[in-house]
């Protein structure tokens, strides 16, 4: 797991009993993938390779886009949209999705900043297996970005397999900070408490609502809770010790006084 992660996904996993090795934030997700290869091979452990193993859009496949279309039975659904990680979710429940319902959109996003897919740059691969599959070093377009989970410093070939596939109509880059005030704004105004990733796909979801016909049904999932990320600039501006109006509210009242 590379530094740049919050250090709640480490906690959370260290507790439920995984060894956790961190990578140096500026080598990436390419970082990540490399270290996770050199472990595998050298203590002859299991290696999921969910950026590659075809398992992971198959699963999306059998769960997440038959469920989407179970809540919409009846129902119009005009557009889809989401992100990119290992593009397990974007691929699997994506050519559910078109094949049900050909009319739908499926609206692909990526931070601007770290526009992968739209800057038309092909992603090196290395032999893996007998396969291209893995990343050989990281895309010339990525940058640091704040949205995690959201968009590697590689393409996916799971990802590029669902581009290949025609799955997307298009794809929108969204800035990383109107993701966090998004994700302020849905739990302050919606009561949804989300991560950046969240902000992110609502944030584009708004975008595409603008110049959607009137009536249309779009559907933005979030798959991520703030809690995870309380160490990390989604909370930057978010103190912990009173302000100066609740310190007011705290002495407006006799007791326990601070």
């Amino acid at each position: 797991m590379a530094a740049s992660f919050s250090v709640e996904r480490r906690k959370v996993m260290r507790m439920l009993g995984a060894k956790v090795v961190v990578t140096p934030a500026p080598l990436g997700g390419t970082g990540m993938v490399l270290k996770a290869e050199e472990l595998a091979e050298k203590h002859g452990w299991y290696l999921a390779r969910q950026f590659e193993n075809e398992a992971n859009p198959a699963y999306h496949a059998k769960t997440t886009g038959p469920e989407i279309l179970a809540d919409f039975e009846g129902k119009s659904l005009d557009y889809w949209v989401t992100g990119y990680g290992t593009g397990g979710t974007f691929q699997g429940a994506g050519k559910v999705l078109k094949e049900a319902r050909p009319g739908i959109k499926i609206i692909l996003s990526e931070p601007k900043g770290a526009a992968l897919i739209t800057s038309g740059i092909k992603q090196e691969r290395k032999e893996v297996l007998g396969k291209f599959g893995a990343p050989a070093k990281g895309h010339p377009a990525w940058n640091p970005h704040p949205i995690q989970g959201w968009t590697p410093n590689f393409i996916p070939k799971v990802t590029e397999d669902g581009l290949e596939m025609k799955i997307h109509d298009e794809v929108l880059t969204v800035d990383p900070q109107e993701a966090m005030k998004t994700s302020h704004a849905l739990a302050r105004m919606e009561g949804i408490f989300c991560g950046t990733s969240g902000g992110a796909t609502v944030a584009t979801a708004l975008e595409v609502a603008a110049k959607a016909p009137a009536g249309s049904t779009i559907l933005a999932m979030i798959p991520d809770t703030a809690e995870r990320y309380l160490s990390t600039p989604l909370f930057g501006d978010i103190d912990a010790e009173m302000n100066e109006e609740e310190m007011e509210l705290a002495k407006s009242t006799p007791s326990a006084q601070p």
